[in-house]
């Protein structure tokens, strides 16, 4: 086999691994979001001496100080960092002796709820109610989300106390608050309205992936991902094939090596349209 041809298929899955360690490179971000979520570590914040906080409030960071953090309402979800817990509720706190109040942004914690938005069920996603410090069942219409619900709560049981708000009509309302644990994994809310058009096929090609309601935008990046995968690996197969036909006619002695190479070359391409069909999947179901 001439050493050209030898080298140019040699180069050629170099070239290839090295853009498949590229490829899990750019996925690593996203492994690693979900393995944080999945941790329980609490950190200690200040807060203001006239601000009460009470286990299971939901809180958010101070525009002015990023140290502190104070309670919440559905006006400032951008802010939206997590519950305030216990001390002995998780299992590594991060805090400086002078920090005496403790937020998870991360991990199965009670929560503060109500019933603005009707009961909560298991595996409900909650956000921000109206009411400061306290959460509800998210819709389709609040930007964040605080987790997943793991008990539920009707407004009926458990009920701890109420409060009032103003409707749409400017009526009181009577809402009722209670205390359940949830799944906090603070993320963009998954079922939030888009303005971005999904065709009913690939809206229930994706939900069937997902096991939830996906963001068009996660859908066309998923096909994005999934035409460049199969495009390298595809131009990677061609290529080498291609070439390793040629080099045996030239040289049908080294029949065996470049039959190695092409192989190699073959393994290569579908490693790395496996790893870009694994990139859709985290992509549909984070």
């Amino acid at each position: 086999m001439p050493k050209t041809d030898k080298l140019s298929i040699l180069l050629s899955v170099s070239t290839f691994k090295r853009l498949l360690m590229g490829i899990l490179l750019l996925l690593a971000p996203i492994l690693l979001t979900q393995v944080t979520y999945a941790q329980t570590i609490t950190q200690g914040y200040d807060v203001e001496t006239d601000v009460s906080l009470q286990r299971g409030m939901i809180v958010g960071l101070k525009e002015e100080d990023p140290k502190k953090v104070e309670p919440i309402n559905n006006s400032a979800i951008k802010r939206l960092h997590g519950v305030v817990v216990g001390t002995g509720d998780s299992s590594f706190v991060l805090a400086e002796q002078s920090q005496k109040i403790y937020v998870a942004s991360g991990g199965k914690f009670d929560v503060l709820v109500s019933d603005q938005n009707g009961a909560i069920l298991p595996g409900d996603y909650v956000t921000v109610s109206a009411v400061t410090g306290i959460g509800m069942k998210s819709d389709d219409t609040q930007e964040l989300v605080l987790g997943k619900a793991i008990d539920s709560f009707d407004g009926v049981d458990r009920v701890l106390s109420e409060a009032s708000i103003k409707d749409a009509q400017g009526q009181d309302r009577k809402l009722h608050i209670g205390r359940i644990q949830v799944d906090i994994a603070i993320m963009r809310n998954p079922v939030l309205k888009s303005t971005a058009s999904l065709p009913s096929f690939l809206k229930t090609a994706s939900e069937y992936v997902a096991g939830k309601p996906v963001n068009p935008i996660r859908v066309y990046i998923s096909i994005a991902i999934l035409f460049a995968a199969a495009a390298v690996s595809g131009s990677l197969i061609y290529s080498g094939v291609r070439s390793g036909m040629i080099a045996i006619g030239r040289n049908p002695l080294s029949r065996k090596s470049i039959l190695r190479g092409i192989v190699q070359v073959i393994i290569v391409g579908l490693i790395i349209f496996i790893v870009g069909i694994f990139g859709v999947y985290l992509m549909l179901k984070l």
